[in-house]
């Protein structure tokens, strides 16, 4: 079988109509909340929606990426900022594993996909399984409830050779 690659220009518009139904969005929850539209708010959510990769990131990585660009803000106003975000459904806020930092992803133009996670390197990699939609509906019929979202996280240790975190095991 082979796969056909989208072109960059079909990536990029994809990315451009994420980002404007993204800044649409935000306008309106602004405007309904009453809460005034920033700089900071407006570079922070281009900064999430403008990337081609689909990243998860946490408010620390976000704020280096930010810090790098020349655009300083403070960890309260990040902190503040993506969970704003999350009300408005602008991005989803996970916590992978005990004790650790929240990480979030961006939500337009993400289709359903669950998780799997490292326990050495920490990466997080998505995966999509149609079977998971069945499961939805089933369990959903035998509860009598309609199942609005779900959160499936697979944990385990990474067998790739090329993990950073056994890297660094061996090392030391």
């Amino acid at each position: 079988m082979q796969w056909i690659l989208p072109s960059l220009v079909v990536l990029k518009d994809m990315q451009s109509s994420h980002l404007q139904a993204a800044t649409l969005r935000l306008d309106q929850f602004l405007e309904l909340k009453g809460y005034r539209r920033t700089q900071e708010r407006y570079t922070i959510l281009e900064e999430i929606y403008s990337r081609t990769d689909h990243f998860h990131f946490d408010a620390h990585e976000l704020r280096e990426i930010l810090l790098a660009k020349d655009f300083h803000l403070s960890m309260a106003t990040v902190y503040n900022t993506l969970e704003l975000f999350a009300e408005a459904g602008l991005i989803k806020k996970h916590q992978f594993g005990n004790g650790a930092s929240a990480h979030y992803e961006r939500t337009l133009g993400s289709r359903q996909h669950d998780h799997v996670v490292c326990l050495d390197c920490q990466q997080v990699k998505e995966f999509c399984d149609p079977r998971i939609a069945n499961i939805e509906t089933t369990v959903g019929d035998w509860f009598m409830i309609r199942v609005m979202q779900h959160s499936l996280v697979f944990y385990g240790h990474c067998t790739d050779e090329l993990c950073a975190r056994r890297l660094e095991k061996n090392v030391n």
